[in-house]
């Protein structure tokens, strides 16, 4: 392979351009630098560019710069695709057992083969959906209805007796499996993720702050997969930038590409990449396996809440507003105290066995009640279990010195005013049971922010203050991401982005976390 370097300059008056010339055996030219920037263009215009007759690279060829695609997502994705049609075949002994007919055989020879080919009509196995998110559940159920709907419509129109099992067992069941299957695989890639495997290597292009924020989101979410190998930056300040190597500036990103062996470029949302240039940026990829992404110059908004809406040529992202009344807001309130009602009564006999070991164990009242801030700056009076003695706030001035927090919480891993029994409580979160009755009164949610103490209120900036839009919650972002390990910064983005991005499914998905991280006993003390 050789590379082509594109003339340093060219301007529309120029007499002559310098040309690289190839060798006859070469099959792929590899542009290693991308065109001077275009100035003057309007906003939204794409400007005919006059070093384009100029162009060693032939863009009508569509001959891509390499092939990129890591080799773990192709072992990755036919993991799934086996698994998947390992569900499907259970499903289709599950179908034939319930309805004997002469055609079950073939129901076991083609459902399995049928429903993988579904899936991937359905682009389920793409590799920018595979393994990464609510994307490809959502494309997995959209296609299992849909599969459904045409075998059922079928099966009535044509009286087709053999689809009668499939449609009444088999898919249902295939659907169930198949989510199933893709939960456990993601949570394997997870796991290998944050052991430095199964990662694409990325290059980042964009001004230094706005790289070194993105290299930090990414160290803290090593789960996304995202390994930064080397940046370009214009006009850096020295030779690293959050600790990776700066290797060029955005003139010279697909250099630095096939230096490191990356298989991803990241552009920032500031950067001094153009229009044109990041156009013939993507031009350049297409077809090597190599993923583009562009980060917006949004932060912490999911994309339920983002709609690319085209206008004038420009896909402009169109936000919508957080939901913070309305329908759905009612739903949650109900749901809240529906489950909390459920939960008092079946937690009944836990609740009184731990009153009366706190009664037993150490003096002082069962339950301990401290007042914390709420929706709207309003305080309430939250209820727990007692864990630690009864003079515990009176002493905090003693162990002031022992504080892990960086900010304006107080946590002790191994606080001497925390009682025996009180250890355990707090290691299995048994001391919030109480608050359920919070839930309630309607003073708390399942699922919200932290609820806060008044004298960190008093030290909130303006922009933290927007934790307070929605009541607090007994679980939380924060809950599943670390408990009491992660910093004061991280649990008020966390806090933050709960508030921004609240939804039901979101509340369901962290109310199922909740559990494996009690179990865990990770942050908990």
């Amino acid at each position: 392979m050789r590379h082509i370097e594109e003339p340093a300059t060219a301007t529309p008056d120029s007499g002559s351009a310098h040309a690289a010339s190839t060798s006859e055996t070469d099959n792929l030219a590899v542009i290693t630098h991308l065109p001077p920037r275009d100035t003057g263009e309007a906003p939204g215009a794409v400007q005919p560019d006059a070093r384009d007759s100029h162009d060693p690279r032939d863009y009508a060829q569509h001959a891509p710069v390499a092939q990129a695609a890591p080799a773990w997502l192709r072992t990755y994705t036919a993991s799934v695709v086996a698994a998947d049609g390992l569900a499907a075949l259970i499903a289709a002994l599950i179908a034939v057992s319930a309805f004997s007919s002469w055609a079950n055989p073939w129901i076991l020879l083609l459902f399995p083969p049928a429903w993988v080919g579904a899936l991937a009509a359905g682009r389920t196995y793409e590799h920018r959906f595979v393994g990464n998110g609510s994307e490809e559940y959502k494309r997995l159920f959209h296609t299992s209805v849909a599969f459904l709907a045409v075998v059922g419509v079928l099966a009535y129109g044509f009286s087709i007796e053999l689809a009668r099992g499939v449609v009444v067992v088999g898919l249902p069941t295939a659907m169930l499996l198949s989510l199933f299957a893709h939960g456990v695989a993601r949570q394997i890639l997870h796991t290998q993720r944050r052991r430095g495997h199964c990662m694409q290597r990325v290059v980042v292009v964009g001004l230094e702050r706005s790289v070194a924020e993105l290299i930090r989101t990414m160290l803290r979410e090593p789960h996304a997969g995202l390994e930064i190998a080397a940046v370009c930056v214009d006009r850096p300040r020295g030779n690293t930038v959050e600790g990776v190597r700066v290797l060029g500036d955005s003139d010279h990103v697909l250099d630095v590409l096939t230096d490191v062996g990356a298989d991803t470029v990241a552009v920032t949302a500031w950067s001094d990449v153009s229009q044109n240039d990041l156009r013939r940026l993507s031009w350049d990829l297409e077809g090597s396996g190599v993923t583009l992404l562009v980060a917006p110059r949004l932060t912490d908004i999911s994309g339920p809440r983002i709609h690319i809406r085209p206008v004038a040529g420009l896909p402009l992202l169109n936000v919508e507003e957080p939901e913070f009344s309305g329908v759905r807001r009612v739903v949650k309130g109900g749901l809240d105290r529906s489950l909390a009602l459920v939960a008092i009564v079946l937690l009944a006999p836990v609740l009184l066995g731990i009153s009366l070991a706190v009664a037993a164990t150490s003096k002082g009242p069962i339950l301990f009640r401290q007042v914390r801030v709420g929706r709207h700056g309003r305080p309430f009076v939250i209820h727990k279990f007692r864990s630690m003695y009864v003079d515990a706030e009176a002493r905090q001035a003693e162990i002031e010195h022992l504080n892990e927090s960086d900010g304006s919480l107080f946590k002790v891993r191994d606080d001497p005013r925390v009682t025996p029994i009180g250890r355990h409580l707090r290691r299995f979160s048994l001391d919030e049971l109480p608050q359920f009755f919070d839930v309630l009164l309607g003073r708390m949610s399942l699922v919200g922010p932290r609820p806060p103490l008044p004298t960190e209120v008093d030290r909130y900036a303006s922009l933290v203050r927007r934790r307070l839009v929605v009541k607090p919650g007994i679980t939380g972002l924060w809950q599943v991401s670390g408990r009491s390990d992660l910093t004061w910064d991280e649990s008020v983005r966390l806090d933050l982005l709960y508030v921004e991005n609240w939804s039901l499914a979101l509340d369901i998905t962290i109310m199922l976390k909740t559990l494996l991280a009690v179990l865990r006993r990770q942050g908990a003390y």
